[in-house]
């Protein structure tokens, strides 16, 4: 396995208010972070970079080889109630930085296992040699007309209010994260995204790219890919690459 990371401020924004990371430990047990802050320019990026910080240093500092699965899910959920928390005092103690808040997608990937949680719609998505897969499930008002049948998955792309989430890092004193198990074998990537890259990109783009490229070069594409298809928000990719590259 191997980590690669990439961000881009996209064609519209005056700033990047994504912020990721990811690495290796020493047991070949992969992590990754992926945040996209909220709240206006200043505050969209304190809430996204203290969020991947904490959560970071959580991760590294407390992860261990001897860890199951039970273990990892409280490690993962804890750093992301805690950088929850760190975002929230920290708005109520400065009005300017009033209502910023961030997404967060997170995974420790060990042996055969992506463990994840998320808050908001950043994503993460299993690519495997048959097909890729959505493997979390937005926190947003229009997936909840999907979930209700007052909405198609088709109509929810091009919804108008399709960036409206309803559940973010730092807006309350805690949060509702969603924990999420997957299978995670040789020749699998797992990706982790912000909606500036699945808003062009759907989950055959994403399979038809990875079978063209690999490692930094596929990072590369993807963001590309949304580029060139309008760049109208900030773009971050982190893929765990579980393939010989």
């Amino acid at each position: 396995m191997q980590i690669y990371k990439k961000t881009d401020i996209g064609l519209r924004r005056t700033s990047n208010q994504d912020f990721c990371d990811g690495g290796l430990f020493a047991d070949g047990t992969g992590w990754l972070i992926v945040c996209d802050g909220m709240g206006g320019a200043n505050g969209g990026n304190i809430a996204s970079a203290l969020a991947a910080e904490e959560i970071g240093n959580a991760i590294t500092d407390l992860y261990e080889p001897s860890m199951d699965g039970a273990a990892i899910r409280r490690l993962l959920l804890s750093a992301v109630e805690g950088a929850n928390l760190s975002i929230y005092d920290m708005a109520q103690a400065d009005p300017k930085l009033y209502g910023m808040g961030t997404t967060v997608v997170t995974a420790i990937l060990k042996e055969d296992t992506a463990h994840i949680v998320h808050v908001g719609d950043s994503r993460a998505y299993l690519i495997t040699p048959e097909a890729a897969k959505q493997v979390t499930v937005d926190h947003s008002m229009v997936q909840e007309l999907v979930d209700t049948g007052n909405l198609t998955p088709e109509e929810a792309k091009n919804h108008p209010q399709k960036n409206i989430i309803t559940r973010a890092l730092g807006v309350r004193p805690s949060v509702n994260a969603e924990y999420d198990e997957v299978p995670y074998r040789a020749g699998d990537i797992l990706l982790a995204c912000t909606d500036g890259m699945s808003a062009y990109a759907d989950e055959a783009d994403l399979y038809a790219l990875a079978q063209q490229a690999q490692g930094e070069q596929l990072a590369e594409d993807l963001v590309n890919t949304a580029i060139e298809g309008g760049g109208s928000d900030n773009i971050t990719v982190v893929l765990a690459d579980n393939r010989t590259v």
